[in-house]
């Protein structure tokens, strides 16, 4: 597995995504296609600029072009704080193979090893029982249901919170999982698959 930065060349995978019934069926239903073609964009300079980890996952490095999902960590302003949140999407035919797991625990060991974002909070919706499992295995505590607004809408979800400096210590003699790369991270284009 691979995570590269998302590009404007990503607007399909975001379409299959963001505005797929099944696929955003704990999230309120689907986006419009309307302006997706923007949100790329907007998202592919972000990640250029190293302002929010926008990371696609690609299930084999020598296909970059097939994606499978994606995941991202991001700073916002909550109550007038400011919030570290990680969330992710992995599609229907690549689900079940880890892939969102090694993804999550990719981006938040990139956390620790940079000692960037403090602490990660995730907000599954409480029905998406694969979501929660994620947080789970990665290390996350659960603080509870909250009400959280994502795209005009307010969804019933689990808070979880995960300190990458102290919940991601790998065990002793224990590295990243195996096949797991993050590339991209200060660039608007992909770098290459590492050779081996």
């Amino acid at each position: 597995m691979w995570l590269r930065n998302v590009s404007p060349d990503d607007v399909d995978a975001y379409v299959r995504m963001r505005c797929d019934p099944v696929m955003m069926a704990d999230l309120g239903g689907p986006l419009p296609r309307a302006g997706m073609a923007d949100k790329v964009r907007r998202d592919a300079e972000e990640a250029a600029a190293d302002r929010a980890w926008l990371r696609m996952i690609v299930p084999d490095p020598a296909r970059p072009d097939v994606v499978a999902g994606t995941v991202t960590l991001w700073s916002h302003d909550a109550g007038g704080e400011p919030v570290s949140e990680i969330g992710w999407m992995v599609l229907p035919e690549f689900q079940g193979r880890g892939l969102g797991r090694r993804a999550v625990r990719a981006l938040l060991e990139q956390a620790r090893d940079q000692d960037r974002w403090g602490l990660v909070h995730a907000f599954p919706a409480t029905g998406n029982a694969a979501s929660n499992g994620i947080c789970r295995s990665v290390g996350f505590r659960l603080l509870g249901r909250t009400r959280t607004p994502f795209a005009g809408r307010v969804l019933t979800t689990n808070h979880w919170v995960v300190d990458p400096a102290r919940d991601l210590a790998a065990p002793p003699g224990r590295d990243a999982p195996d096949g797991c790369g993050v590339r991209g991270a200060n660039r608007s284009t992909p770098s290459p698959p590492p050779q081996e």
